[in-house]
């Protein structure tokens, strides 16, 4: 029987959080104390049973505890749980990379494995130096600066957090993060306010016309912007982006850690637009949140630069870079993606979530409290005003600060949702959920439900 009050104790006394304010939390205390988990469903120590609305932090595509998954971890531990990739190489490591090649936008058939998101984005970063360094010879040219977006999140470590957009985020560690050059974002702002993304397009094509030079990457959220609120953008600015990286010689770095592996429908965002990125980080999905492994896809044009023997090649990597386990469970997930049928079934779990959007941009008892709302793939999204004034300014893509994560309305969501039976963590007074993509359809109409319910509960 689960010892309750000795795991909130340890908790308090000894554990410290992401992204909490631990003082709040030492003073409140009162976490979910999950115990077990299965499909989409969190079980707490109390009996009582949470869908899991965000999928851990969009990590389980699949559900939690897929049986074969499980499977999968327990037949490869019983064989081999470590050993390092360096000079070595095991079956489930090399077959997960010619598997992986065979599902990778054209061209990218070089895989090579980290642990994190974060650690896939530095992997790219580092490559992309390097890859300019080697290269042709470019007299003149010190292409060692990047290209993102305002509004972009790649991660947590120094590197990912340099390319971030998110001031929020960076504004701690100012003082030791490498310069990025952050360009206005495509995707559309709540109510429309946003320029036409032919608009980015010319502030980026601009800027990559004065530093080209300078510039060895452009790195991209392919299609979706995630922590900035989930704001999309079309394709066909990722299209246009591909064309000017060709034109002025720098690498396109797709992270696809949060859109790849059927979050929008297709196994990589970068397929809707039909483009091949240089290199492309995933993670998240790529273990369907089992154990954390990522890996970084590199065409053969970008490993051919690092040929020449010790000094040219990447002297990067993890002591858990190709981990068995964590190879062998990736591996199942694409087997399961394949065999199951996981991408066709995300249409009709995109219905319902559209239909969920519309549903409540047409309730007029709740104009009060919901701006915008919008939905792709296995995405639904909608936009707080502050039910206190009605008149809030939601912050953009371009001004994202500490009021728009920390906004309170978005909790008081949660608050009703906790309630009703769902675990919704906003993003300030983005109310969003994120599913596994084999969500039992009557569970996801429940989702749905419950989210309008708490939606017209929080209204003024």
């Amino acid at each position: 029987m689960t010892d309750v009050a000795r795991i909130l104790a340890a908790d308090r006394a000894h554990v410290w959080h992401p992204y909490t304010p631990m003082d709040e939390w030492r003073a409140r205390h009162d976490p979910l104390v999950v115990v077990r988990a299965e499909g989409p469903w969190l079980e707490l120590a109390s009996g009582e049973r949470l869908f899991d609305g965000n999928g851990s932090w969009w990590v389980s595509t699949l559900g939690h505890n897929h049986p074969r998954l499980v499977a999968a971890l327990e037949r490869q531990a019983r064989a081999l749980c470590h050993c390092s990739l360096a000079g070595i190489t095991h079956e489930s490591a090399a077959l997960l990379a010619e598997e992986l090649a065979a599902v990778a936008p054209r061209g990218l058939d070089q895989v090579f494995y980290s642990d994190d998101g974060s650690t896939a984005i530095e992997a790219a970063v580092k490559m992309t130096v390097q890859y300019h360094a080697q290269s042709a010879p470019r007299a003149g040219k010190k292409k060692t600066r990047f290209l993102a977006l305002d509004g972009a999140f790649h991660g947590e470590t120094i590197g990912a957090t340099s390319l971030g957009g998110v001031e929020v985020f960076r504004r701690p560690f100012a003082s030791v993060l490498f310069d990025c050059v952050h360009v206005p974002s495509p995707a559309d702002d709540v109510g429309g306010c946003a320029p036409s993304w032919a608009l980015a397009f010319d502030a980026i094509a601009e800027l990559c016309e004065q530093r080209r030079d300078e510039l060895a990457g452009i790195v991209l959220e392919p299609l979706v912007q995630g922590a900035a609120g989930m704001r999309f953008y079309p394709p066909a600015y990722l299209r246009a982006v591909r064309d000017l990286c060709d034109k002025h010689d720098l690498l396109l770095i797709a992270d696809e850690v949060f859109t790849g592996y059927g979050r929008l429908g297709a196994m990589w965002a970068c397929d809707l637009a039909e483009i091949s990125p240089d290199l492309l980080c995933t993670a998240k999905g790529f273990t369907a949140g089992v154990l954390p492994m990522a890996a970084t896809l590199a065409s053969r044009k970008v490993q051919a630069a690092f040929d020449g023997g010790r000094a040219k090649a990447f002297l990067y990597g993890h002591s858990y870079c190709g981990n068995p386990l964590g190879a062998a469970v990736a591996r199942e997930v694409l087997a399961i993606y394949r065999e199951e049928n996981i991408l066709d079934g995300v249409a009709s779990r995109a219905a319902l979530l559209t239909d969920l959007v519309e549903r409540v941009l047409a309730d007029g008892r709740l104009r009060g409290l919901v701006r915008s709302g919008r939905a792709q793939g296995a995405i639904a999204a909608f936009d707080l005003l502050d039910v206190a004034t009605t008149t809030e300014t939601i912050p953009t893509v371009e001004t994202l600060d500490d009021t728009g994560y920390t906004a309170g309305v978005g909790w008081r969501v949660y608050e009703e949702a906790r309630k009703r039976g769902a675990y919704l963590r906003p993003l300030g007074n983005v109310v969003y959920v994120t599913p596994p993509l084999n969500t039992p359809l009557p569970d996801l109409s429940r989702l749905c439900q419950i989210v309008e319910d708490s939606l017209r509960a929080v209204a003024p």
